[in-house]
C-alpha cells in the first residue's frame, strides 16, 4: 500500500502561497484578507474555522471572524454578507456550513458576491467552472486536483468513479475530472445506485465522500487502484483522550496488504481544503487590487 500524505503537498502549496503574498505586499498591496461567517456552535464547524484562522495568520493574511449565535435570523445572516460584499477592506468570504436548518443555505450562498466567493460555490462560479471559464475552485475538488498532480497521478484516458453527488465535492469533482486537460472518464455513485462494486472495479481512481465509515474496503477495488478518501468521521473511541477518533470513508486498514494508493484520515484531503482556501483568498485579492 502506498500512503498518499498530504502535509507535504500541503506545505508546498503553503509556501508558494507565502512567497506569492510577500511579492504581493512588495508591490504595495495590503495584505489578502478572509471574513469567515460561523453560526451556530458546531464543534466540527469550530474545528474547521480555527484552522483556517492559523492557516490565514500564518501566512500573513488580514483574517476577520464573525461568530453569530445558532438563533440567529436568516436577515441578519444575509444583512451581514452585504456587508461584507461591500468592504473594500475583504477580499474573501467564507460562510461555515452547514447552517442552522432555520436557515436558508442556498439563500446565502448566492448573496455572497462571485468576486469574493473564495468556496466557490455561489451558482457564477460552479456555472464559470462547467463550461471551462475562470472561475474560483471548490477548495476539496481543487485541494484534490493538487494532490494528483502532486504524486503523478495521471487522470487523462483513466476511469475516475466519484462515490457522493454534494454540491461541496461530488459534482464539482466531476466536471474538473471531464474538463481538457483532465481527459477523465467520470462515474458519479450516489446512495441509489445498485451495485456499487461494479463501479468501483473497473475505475483506476476511486474519490469516496459519502460521509459514512467503511463505504468501502479493500474488496471494492482492483489492484493499482488510487483512492481519494474525503470523508472525515467521529467515531466513539473510549481509548482515545478526546473519546473518539477519525475514520475516512475507505476502510483504511483493509488496504495495508494491497497494491493501492491511498489517502489517510486524518493527514489527507482536509489539509489540502484549508490550503486550496488560502490560494483562492489570495487569487481573489489579486484580481481585485493587484499590481
Amino acid at each position: 500500500m502506498r500512503r498518499l500524505g498530504c502535509k507535504k503537498v500541503s506545505d508546498a502549496v503553503l509556501e508558494s502561497i507565502r512567497s506569492r503574498t510577500e511579492s504581493f505586499i512588495g508591490c504595495g498591496n495590503s495584505a489578502p484578507s478572509l471574513a469567515v461567517v460561523l453560526v451556530g456552535e458546531d464543534p466540527a464547524s469550530q474545528t474547521y474555522v480555527r484552522k483556517k484562522a492559523e492557516a490565514a495568520a500564518s501566512l500573513g493574511f488580514r483574517h476577520f471572524q464573525y461568530t453569530l449565535s445558532a438563533d440567529t435570523e436568516e436577515e441578519e445572516l444575509l444583512a451581514l454578507v452585504d456587508e461584507l460584499n461591500k468592504r473594500d477592506d475583504i477580499d474573501g468570504i467564507l460562510v461555515q456550513l452547514p447552517l442552522p436548518p432555520s436557515i436558508d443555505t442556498d439563500k446565502v450562498i448566492d448573496r455572497i458576491s462571485p468576486e469574493k466567493d473564495v468556496d466557490g460555490f455561489t451558482p457564477i462560479n460552479i456555472g464559470r467552472m462547467a463550461i471551462g471559464k475562470d472561475a474560483f475552485i471548490p477548495c476539496t475538488p481543487k485541494g484534490i486536483m493538487e494532490t494528483l498532480r502532486y504524486y503523478g497521478i495521471e487522470t487523462a484516458g483513466k476511469n475516475v468513479t466519484i462515490i457522493g453527488r454534494s454540491n461541496i465535492v461530488g459534482k464539482p469533482m466531476a466536471l474538473l475530472l471531464m474538463q481538457k486537460g483532465a481527459d477523465a472518464t467520470v462515474t458519479v455513485c450516489n446512495t441509489r445506485t445498485k451495485d456499487l462494486k461494479e463501479h468501483t472495479l473497473s475505475a483506476d481512481i476511486i474519490i469516496v465522500a459519502a460521509g459514512h465509515p467503511g463505504t468501502i474496503d479493500s474488496s471494492f477495488v482492483k489492484d493499482g487502484a488510487v483512492i481519494i478518501d474525503v470523508g472525515v468521521n467521529r467515531i466513539d473511541d473510549p481509548s482515545k483522550e478526546k473519546g473518539f477518533r477519525l475514520s475516512g470513508d475507505a476502510d483504511y486498514d483493509s488496504f495495508t496488504d494491497r497494491s493501492v494508493s491511498i489517502t489517510p484520515v486524518p493527514g489527507g484531503v482536509g489539509l489540502m481544503t484549508v490550503s486550496m482556501l488560502m490560494e483562492n483568498t489570495l487569487e481573489a485579492a489579486i484580481r481585485r487590487r493587484g499590481k
